[in-house]
């Protein structure tokens, strides 16, 4: 039978009022989807395989879901990771829309993001509200219905469930961002927040105390910390010794770690018993060893006077020494030697006497004897400062050929025109020579300060010794402390100002090995302040007063907003990853895309933000799936087999 008449059969007019008709129908009975192409961030340069995608753009677009009783595919299946859903949905869009209104947006971009742009492509992503999720295209059938009027009107994308790795996703729309921002494998870093306060503590010092604990059975099977007891003092008025038990896992079996004070105790004359109860294992044991002597002291409490704000880690505790090195000045006379030495601290422990260093002089220097000369000069000030310089003399002030160094005086009284009547030597200098002088009109000037007129000076005589290092002794008492210094060779061109620096030795070689400084450790709250000090070593050899406490500063004041899907870097480690989510009110940043692993109390900077945070704490690594559990799965394979020990499967 002969084709109808009344129609051409595929004329353009033809082709475009079915066009139209289906792009009508489409806006009618279709839904409005997001359209998100997918660009290759990164290929693998050899095999050109796609190693990261990324989803920045969008477009909406009408499109007719073919589905009519629900999503096809084999829906929702136990698989031995879990349940895995897979469904399916078939969408139906307008060829000419799509080319019109997609394609030359997609066009216009770099070819190695997008390689085809004129279809849709297996791989770009469909946003679906009705349910409020995203499926990947498969399929693109480009000819169903076939060749109607001689062309095709439409795309049929037939889409499965998006399963999310590690792509990024930043399409700027916040329904869709809140769809993807808590799936996938994620790190949760809890960061330093601002108003860094530094923290502060005190010791206290007792006789009698239990000086370390000494663990001889870490035990196994806890479920919790264990309980540590002491038994109570010999002394009644003593304090009874606490302490925690600090634990660790390994192969999924947890034990005792270590044992700290609390507090060390005081009265004890025996050793006490130590029990470890509770905490659902069993089989830790601990002993520890005293001091006993009524004269040794040592450090047995710390107390918080501060907790501080802003740490990202524990911070380092220090104790001063109790053996604190001697220390003394000396005295140089205007000669330019030493003429006598001042023990300001004796310091503690000695058994020897210490080796004592005295610094070298800056420079050589001579005595120099002055006069006001021809011209006292106009509009000086008291105070001014002014410099020896040579003036109507053939050689400069400093006698030509040697290495001298300049006078300095000090103005000390002036008359009425500002002339100066009187000054004081800040320092001599050295190699003037008072046969520089060819006549008694040669003098030296000496300038600066605020006069006008230069204050003229003649040298009558000066020394020219070169400069030499003092040494000295030391001598103790019957405190086991430095009581005197004896000059041994006082010296020569040392200044003052200018006293020399005087070292006495701090060296253990020179002191009693019963004298040890207490060590101690300290942690961190969720909030970021120091919450509890715990003493490791009481130590020994500490006098009546408590030694100074000194803790680390906090490291950072944190900065910024971090942004979504930005790249963020650690100062340290150098790992990389994306901000997922950045919650202010908590310091936790959420990151995704991990390219290694951030170490604790390193700096985290925002590659577009500038947002910049120290790690306090690194979170579990967690993969946020509602359904699958293949990382339930692995942990409990991990507690199967261990590879580390042996092969299980044998070895040839």
């Amino acid at each position: 039978m002969a084709l109808n008449p009344f129609f051409l059969q595929g004329s353009f007019g033809e082709q475009r009022l079915v066009q139209e008709l289906i792009n009508e129908q489409l806006k009618i009975y279709g839904v409005e989807v997001t359209y998100i192409p997918r660009k290759f961030v990164r290929k693998q340069t050899i095999l050109e395989e796609i190693q990261s995608s990324q989803f920045d753009d969008n477009f909406l677009l009408e499109a007719y879901i073919n589905n009519y009783d629900g999503y096809s595919g084999a829906g929702d299946i136990m698989t031995k990771f879990g349940v895995s859903l897979r469904d399916e949905l078939s969408l139906t869009i307008s060829k000419e829309r799509f080319e019109d209104f997609i394609a030359v947006f997609l066009e216009d971009m770099d070819d190695d993001e997008i390689e085809v742009a004129t279809r849709p492509r297996e791989g770009d992503l469909i946003y679906f509200p009705l349910g409020q999720r995203i499926f990947e295209v498969k399929f693109v059938e480009h000819e169903n219905p076939f060749y109607q009027l001689g062309k095709n009107y439409v795309y049929e994308l037939k889409c499965e469930l998006f399963e999310y790795e590690d792509e990024v996703i930043d399409t700027t729309i916040d329904e869709i961002s809140e769809t993807i921002d808590q799936t996938g494998y994620i790190v949760d870093l809890i960061m330093a927040g601002a108003g860094t306060t530094n923290a502060t503590a005190t010791a206290g010092v007792s006789t009698g105390y239990v000086r370390q604990i000494f663990l001889n059975n870490d035990g196994y099977g806890y479920t919790s910390a264990p309980t540590v007891t002491f038994s109570a003092p010999d002394v009644g008025s003593g304090t009874t010794a606490t302490a925690v038990a600090i634990t660790t896992t390994i192969n999924k079996v947890t034990s005792v770690k270590e044992i700290l004070f609390t507090n060390a105790g005081s009265g004890y004359t025996s050793i006490p018993t130590i029990t470890i109860s509770g905490g659902g294992g069993t089989g830790a044991a601990a002993t520890c060893g005293i001091a006993t002597n009524n004269t040794v002291r040592g450090v047995t409490s710390l107390s918080i006077t501060n907790r501080g704000s802003g740490y990202a880690f524990a911070p380092t505790i220090t104790i001063d020494r109790p053996d604190a090195g001697a220390t003394a000045t000396g005295t140089v006379g205007s000669s330019g030697t030493i003429t006598s030495f001042t023990v300001t601290n004796g310091g503690v422990g000695y058994t020897g006497a210490p080796s004592v260093t005295i610094a070298a002089p800056i420079a050589r220097t001579g005595a120099l004897d002055q006069t006001d000369g021809q011209s006292n000069g106009t509009g000086y000030q008291i105070g001014d400062r002014l410099t020896l310089v040579g003036s109507d003399i053939a050689s400069s002030a400093i006698r030509a050929g040697y290495a001298g160094t300049e006078a300095i005086l000090e103005v000390t009284s002036i008359s009425g025109a500002g002339g100066v009547t009187g000054f004081t030597t800040i320092y001599s200098g050295h190699h003037y020579l008072p046969s520089d002088l060819s006549n008694s009109n040669d003098y030296y000037e000496a300038r600066g300060g605020s006069g006008n007129d230069n204050f003229r000076i003649q040298i009558l005589s000066t020394k020219v010794e070169e400069g030499t290092q003092a040494t000295a002794t030391a001598s103790i008492g019957s405190g086991s402390t430095v009581v005197s210094l004896t000059i041994t060779n006082a010296g020569l061109g040392y200044t003052s100002p200018g006293q020399p620096v005087i070292t006495i030795s701090n060296d253990p070689s020179f002191k009693d090995n019963r004298i040890i400084q207490a060590t101690a450790r300290s942690t961190v709250s969720a909030a970021g302040t120091v919450s509890q000090l715990y003493i490791i070593d009481a130590g020994a050899g500490y006098g009546e007063a408590a030694p100074t406490v000194s803790v680390g500063a906090a490291e950072t004041v944190g900065v910024g907003t971090y942004w979504r899907n930005e790249v963020v870097t650690g100062s340290v480690s150098g790992t990389t990853a994306r901000v997922k989510r950045w919650t202010k009110s908590t310091y936790t940043l959420q990151l995704s895309n991990i390219d290694g692993t951030f170490a604790d109390g390193e700096t985290v900077t925002g590659a577009k933000s500038g947002a910049s945070y120290d790690v306090r704490v690194s979170a579990a690594n967690t993969t946020l799936d509602k359904y699958n559990q293949s990382e339930d799965i692995e942990i409990e394979a991990d507690g199967i087999l261990d590879f580390s020990e042996s092969n299980p499967f044998g070895n040839y």
